[in-house]
């Protein structure tokens, strides 16, 4: 896939210089769209990804500057380039304001032109970065992404479970400076409270029982890169003073330790909860809250970016369909369908679910949608996973890979969420009572039935 998939939208309402920008672009081999007016580009973003708009500002009805602020108010980071007479200067300086990355003085030689396009387009985020990124909304998000990534600035990246925040974390660690230095993720909500200090800071020999010997920490280990602190929210309160501390300071401190050992790494932060709300309930510490959120990311829903859905479950397909010894399997049309019609609650988590899935049941070379086996949405009474039939394996080929597969499909993790769901359910959903009657923790349950959200098998 070429460096820039997407094309550049000229608008510009004189024939002859909109002809003359045509012939520079095709010259430079570059694919464009020309329109005459502000109405016409409009109508193009809502329909297509362009890598940059390069606008007359004297238009009429619209106006280059009224074209601009509507771009700003639905496309927010796409990068716009005014053209102007020098007589226009002022309006060039209330672009500015307005959010134009820059302007160009008519007449202009043609290199002008395409250094500007060069200066500030946004290379493609489709899929060469990493990502799919098809629809609008994505290919927003990525080029928000690209940005904060040019800086060391901390990021706060919220959505609900599944949504991808990881991969939003791994491809800002990719765009920036810091891409050879390493990337270390933690999930605050799997690692019990006991364990989590020492496994964040580091410890010493000796500072506990069990320390046999110094241990650098996930701060430690991502020295000249970036940590990733995903669902941050779940940290105890106690800690988070001292991971305020840390991130103000810039240097951590062992536990037992005596000597501060300085960082140079970028923090990335993740949650799944309304940050807002949960420092309006004294779980989350409101100070810590604004020093993670410098630069607020909200990642949209799957259902939200519906032109996604297709192009990520294909990818999936590739991707575990080497894994598992179904090359060369495809999604039939009808399965495609399907997947855009259905609501994913659990998001891309709950997707590349269902496509593994499917991999295993379809027989030949093709997924039909009585393979992907969509979970209806569980009922808003009880808190019960949906009932799936048995899966018939009897027409899937002898592969030993698949073989293996399907004793995945029935392994011990399948039988403990049966069993923790059917438990919560003849409870009334009470979770105090499923605390007691399973012997677990409320850490624990919370964590198994966060993991069962996101795949779809519970909804509170």
């Amino acid at each position: 896939m070429s460096e820039h998939q997407f094309p550049i939208l000229v608008v510009e309402d004189d024939p002859s210089l909109r002809e003359a920008i045509g012939d520079t672009l095709e010259l430079a081999g570059r694919s464009y769209i020309a329109v005459e007016g502000g109405a016409e580009a409009l109508k193009v973003l809502a329909e297509k990804a362009v890598s940059i708009v390069v606008s007359d500002v004297r238009m009429m009805p619209m106006d280059g500057i009224a074209l601009l602020k509507e771009i700003r108010a639905r496309l927010p980071h796409l990068p716009v380039v005014l053209m102007t007479a020098y007589a226009e200067v002022e309006k060039a300086v209330d672009a500015m304001r307005s959010g134009a990355c820059d302007f160009l003085l008519k007449p202009f030689e043609p290199q002008a032109l395409l250094a500007h396009i060069k200066k500030y387009e946004l290379p493609d985020t489709g899929q060469s970065a990493g990502v799919v990124a098809v629809d609008p909304a994505s290919r927003e998000l990525f080029t928000m992404a690209q940005r904060v990534a040019q800086t060391d600035a901390t990021v706060l990246l919220t959505g609900e479970s599944g949504v991808g925040k990881e991969v939003v974390a791994r491809f800002i660690h990719r765009q920036s400076a810091r891409h050879a230095g390493p990337f270390v993720a933690i999930n605050c909500a799997a690692i019990p409270d006991s364990l989590l200090e020492a496994t964040l800071f580091g410890y010493e020999k000796g500072a506990f029982t069990g320390a046999q010997q110094a241990q650098a920490g996930k701060f430690e280990q991502a020295q000249d890169g970036t940590l990733l602190l995903d669902e941050v929210t779940e940290m105890p309160m106690g800690l988070q003073a001292k991971l305020l501390r840390v991130l103000q300071e810039r240097e951590v401190e062992r536990v037992g330790g005596k000597k501060p050992v300085a960082l140079n790494i970028r923090i990335v932060a993740t949650s799944n909860r309304d940050m807002a709300e949960a420092v309006a309930k004294g779980v989350f510490r409101e100070d810590l809250y604004y020093r993670l959120s410098v630069f607020p990311v909200q990642i949209p829903a799957l259902r939200e970016r519906r032109e996604d859905i297709v192009p990520i479950a294909r990818s999936f397909v590739v991707e575990h369909g080497g894994r598992l010894g179904r090359v060369g399997v495809s999604l039939s049309a009808a399965a495609e369908l399907s997947l855009q019609a259905h609501a994913w609650p659990g998001n891309v988590r709950e997707l590349e679910n269902v496509i593994q899935r499917a991999l295993i049941m379809a027989p030949g070379k093709e997924i039909l949608p009585e393979h992907l086996r969509l979970a209806p949405r569980p009922s808003a009474e009880l808190p019960v996973a949906p009932v799936l039939a048995t899966p018939d394996f009897s027409s899937v080929p002898p592969d030993s890979a698949i073989q293996d597969a399907e004793k995945r499909v029935d392994n011990m993790r399948d039988l403990e969420r049966e069993h923790i769901l059917r438990t919560l359910t003849e409870v009334g959903g009470s979770r105090k009572l499923t605390i007691e009657r399973l012997g677990i923790s409320e850490r624990t349950l919370r964590y198994k039935l966060q993991q069962y959200r996101d795949e779809g098998f519970f909804k509170d």
